[in-house]
């Protein structure tokens, strides 16, 4: 059941000489700032070797908007590559002959626009669609899981995931028209049992919906065949590697009995595989070369679960974005060991080991289980609606977060090993990472105005119409969209009109359950800390947790959520994607005594300058504003110049340290008031 580029199954030639195994495809997550930008980046990687593309789109083409609508600001470009329209689609593929190209795209929620996109591009270029070859993730079901990046409810959302899947079974039989993945869960606190219990539930609950949905007829054999996962590997790279093989089997285990798929051939689990991107440190970065490099080991070494395409983080993602050469760093390791190393002349070198086997049984036999139980709950789609996936993840988070500053989960140059020299690859004027400027917004937004100013606008409301009466009669929506695409449509138009359709949803946050506290000694001094600022405040102490923008990576706000709560703070969170009118209007409600704002995209800046004027509107001045998520150095001391009380990376990794600075912040302007009550009395 090889998991790879599908090859032969021995690796022996007819005169008994070893032959190779090819290797696997080697890409790179990459883009950012604009279209020409991001092109330039691509064609470089692949001139150093790159055999494959996988592209990053941006937070408002991945949830719909445009690059001039409220909602973008301070987001274009940021944590990926602006699309708003077909002529940014050509821009970014200029000079590259996509009929020639593996093409991974990371979307989910707008999967079917950007899919039309592409469709739409080949079509210009005269290309026939049955020669494009490729990924698009499609996986809607973990966004509410982990990233966040859902637009819909979770029914329309998957008739959407089936249409895509629907369409490319008749129109690109090469391209793969879903990815599920449980790498985001990985990211999202997940154990290596819940990533193969929730995705492989998750890949039944779509094929489920192919099937009901009537578009591949009574034989799913091509539906199963073409089904492939995105799958995250750990620095446990013992455990990671078992963890393959158990998907592997139990994935053929699936196809066979569950939908019938006779060929073997078609019952391979294809995976694809970005290591560990939560376990990359902010503290001694340079050691994160040595995790991604045995990390890798664990998706390539067993050639019976090997992947079949492999993206690696650069050693600086806890920093900021990776520069051009930090990419290429990641990409020779794969060339070292795909083309230096004897790793694929041998056949599968595990293959007889007891430890191995027994390891991955259990994995199988504890995910059989766990999948039993999202059955029994009516499948993955009733699992996301009643909380149940969510709540089991954020409580396998904060377990790992404990354990960490516990010191129970060793991390080296974190809990253990800190004494460091300064390292010379952060000691550059750009800090070893790439800073997105804010100029690449404004140019987005020139652009997008000139390419609407420049269509035909009877044509585009005419095919925007088609695709509103598409979707609310049923219909498949790949057609309207391409047609879209073609008259000139852009991301936040085509967004819209299905918000009109479907209507948009806030999914359940997770927090509702019971969930293991930090250990007792750390929860003591900080609920010392919060008891006394709540006698400072006169009333219990009360967090608003905020989290602006479009970043849906809500780990972080969770886990401060939840710790804050056990401290004994009255906690507010009302979820990802919040307006800063929104978290300013709540403050003042709540009557919050300080704001914490989690923001991952790079936006920090706008967004916390936004909420604090805001606020201030509001008169809420004395109220303390902190801020946390991956933030440089430079921009930190920016963030409290404009009045932001503190600063939280991933280096503050103690949770009640945090919570205790929170609680001291949330009181000093009570305290400082009651200090000058007496003077001004005498």
């Amino acid at each position: 059941m090889a998991a790879g580029e599908e090859r032969d199954d021995g690796v022996m030639g007819e005169s008994g000489q070893s032959r190779r195994d090819r290797p696997w495809l080697m890409r790179t997550y990459a883009g950012h700032s604009s279209a020409r930008a991001s092109n330039a980046l691509y064609r470089a990687n692949l001139e150093r070797g790159q055999t494959g593309l996988s592209i990053a789109f941006d937070l408002p083409t991945q949830t719909g908007y445009d690059a001039d609508e409220a909602s973008a600001r301070g987001e274009v470009g940021r944590v990926g590559v602006p699309i708003s329209h077909l002529g940014d689609m050509e821009t970014l593929f200029e000079g590259i002959p996509i009929e020639r190209m593996n093409t991974s795209m990371t979307i989910n929620a707008t999967a079917a626009w950007l899919f039309a996109l592409y469709i739409a591009l080949a079509d210009k270029r005269g290309i026939p669609r049955a020669s494009l070859a490729g990924t698009v993730q499609n996986d809607i079901v973990k966004e509410y899981l982990s990233r966040g990046t859902y637009i819909f409810p979770p029914a329309p959302s998957l008739k959407l995931t089936t249409d895509v899947i629907a369409f490319s079974l008749a129109e690109t039989p090469r391209w793969n028209p879903i990815n599920v993945c449980p790498y985001h869960l990985q990211e999202a606190g997940a154990t290596p049992v819940q990533e193969i219990a929730f995705s492989l539930a998750n890949a039944i609950q779509v094929l489920d919906d192919v099937k009901a949905s009537g578009a591949t007829g009574a034989d799913m054999a091509p539906a199963v065949g073409r089904m492939s996962f995105f799958v995250n590997a750990g620095i446990r790279f013992v455990t990671e590697m078992c963890k393959m093989r158990a998907f592997a089997e139990l994935w053929d285990e699936i196809a066979l009995q569950r939908y019938g798929v006779a060929e073997a051939k078609l019952r391979r689990f294809r995976y694809g595989v970005q290591v560990n991107s939560l376990g990359l440190t902010e503290q001694q970065p340079e050691n994160n070369v040595y995790r991604i490099l045995l990390e890798t080991l664990a998706v390539t070494l067993s050639r019976s679960a090997r992947a079949r395409a492999v993206q690696l983080p650069a050693w600086n993602e806890a920093l900021g974005l990776p520069r051009p050469w930090d990419q290429q760093w990641s990409l020779r390791l794969q060339q070292i060991l795909a083309f230096e190393t004897d790793l694929l002349e041998y056949g599968d070198i595990f293959d007889g080991s007891r430890e191995i086997a027994a390891r991955t049984a259990a994995l199988k036999q504890a995910a059989r289980a766990e999948m039993a139980v999202i059955e029994g709950q009516g499948g993955a789609l009733r699992a996301v609606e009643n909380g149940y996936m969510k709540q089991a993840l954020v409580a396998s988070a904060a377990a790992r977060l404990a354990a960490i500053e516990a010191g129970e989960m060793p991390v080296v140059g974190v809990n253990m090993f800190t004494e460091t020299a300064p390292s010379p690859l952060t000691q550059g004027e750009d800090g070893g990472f790439l800073a997105v400027t804010p100029a690449a917004e404004d140019e987005q937004i020139a652009h997008l105005k000139a390419w609407r100013a420049s269509r035909d606008g009877a044509a585009v409301a005419a095919a925007l119409e088609e695709l509103e009466r598409a979707a609310r009669e049923g219909r498949n929506v790949m057609a309207a969209s391409i047609a879209c695409a073609r008259a000139g449509a852009t991301t936040g138009e085509w967004g819209r009109v299905l918000r009109r359709a479907f209507g948009e949803y806030r999914a359940p946050t997770g927090l509702a359950a019971s969930h293991s506290p930090p250990s007792p000694q750390a929860l003591a001094r900080a609920r010392t800390e919060v008891e006394a600022a709540s006698r400072t405040l006169g009333r219990r102490l009360k967090l608003l947790v905020g989290k602006p923008g479009l970043d849906g990576h809500s780990n972080g706000a969770e886990q401060i959520a939840l710790a804050a709560r056990h401290c004994g703070m009255e906690v507010v969170y009302q979820g990802i994607r919040l307006a800063p009118e929104q978290i300013a209007a709540s403050a003042l409600e709540e009557s919050a005594h300080v704001v914490g704002l989690s923001i991952l995209s790079g936006a920090h800046i706008r967004l916390a300058g936004e909420v604090r004027r805001l606020m201030d509107g509001e008169g809420l001045e004395a109220i303390p504003i902190v801020v946390g998520g991956t933030v440089p150095p430079a921009d930190a001391e920016r963030l409290r110049e404009n009045g932001i009380a503190a600063v939280f990376t991933p280096k503050d990794f103690e949770l009640t340290a945090i919570l205790c600075a929170i609680a001291r912040i949330a009181a000093a302007p009570a305290a400082r008031a009651q200090a000058a009550t007496p003077a001004r009395e005498a």
